[in-house]
C-alpha cells in the first residue's frame, strides 16, 4: 500500500514538473516570447539596433509617410501580411500575419513584395537581434493596420 502511494506521488510530481510552472509562458502557436509593441516601435524608429548596429527599420521603410523609400511602405503591413500568407504567390513558412512579420525580419528573402528585389534588405537581423527584440518588432508591426 505504501509503495503504491509513493509510486503515485512520484508520478504526479513528475507530471507537474513536466508541465512546467512559474516563469513566463510562450505565446500560443510558437516558442517565441510575447512581444512588446512599445519597445518594438522604439527599435523600429532607431537609427541602428542589435549587437552589430544593424540599420534601423526606418532607414529603408516608411510608416505614415515617415522613413526611407528603399523598401516597401509598412503603414498597413499587418493587414498586408495577413493577405500575403493566403496568397498563392506566397511560398514562405508562416501561417499567419505575426508569423509572416517575424519571418520577414529573420529571412527577408522568403517572400519579396512585388516591385522590390531580393537581397536588398539586411539579412542578419536574426543573428544580430535578440529573440525578444524580434518579437517586439513583430508586435509593433502588428499594430500597423
Amino acid at each position: 500500500m505504501y509503495r503504491s502511494l509513493l509510486f503515485v506521488s512520484i508520478v504526479l510530481l513528475l507530471a507537474l514538473a513536466a508541465c512546467g510552472g512559474g516563469g513566463q509562458s510562450a505565446p500560443a502557436g510558437g516558442s517565441s516570447p510575447a512581444g512588446d509593441a512599445g519597445n518594438g516601435k522604439k527599435l523600429f524608429t532607431s537609427t541602428s539596433m542589435g549587437k552589430n548596429n544593424a540599420p534601423g527599420c526606418t532607414t529603408c521603410h516608411a510608416v505614415g509617410g515617415q522613413g526611407g523609400q528603399v523598401g516597401p511602405d509598412l503603414s498597413h503591413v499587418a493587414t498586408d501580411g495577413a493577405a500575403i500568407v493566403k496568397s498563392p504567390d506566397y511560398k514562405g513558412k508562416a501561417q499567419d500575419a505575426p508569423g509572416y512579420l517575424r519571418e520577414s525580419i529573420v529571412d527577408p528573402n522568403a517572400y519579396v513584395v512585388k516591385g522590390f528585389s531580393a537581397g536588398i534588405m539586411y539579412e542578419n537581423y536574426g543573428k544580430d537581434l535578440a529573440d525578444q527584440d524580434i518579437s517586439d518588432l513583430a508586435a509593433y508591426l502588428m499594430t500597423l493596420k
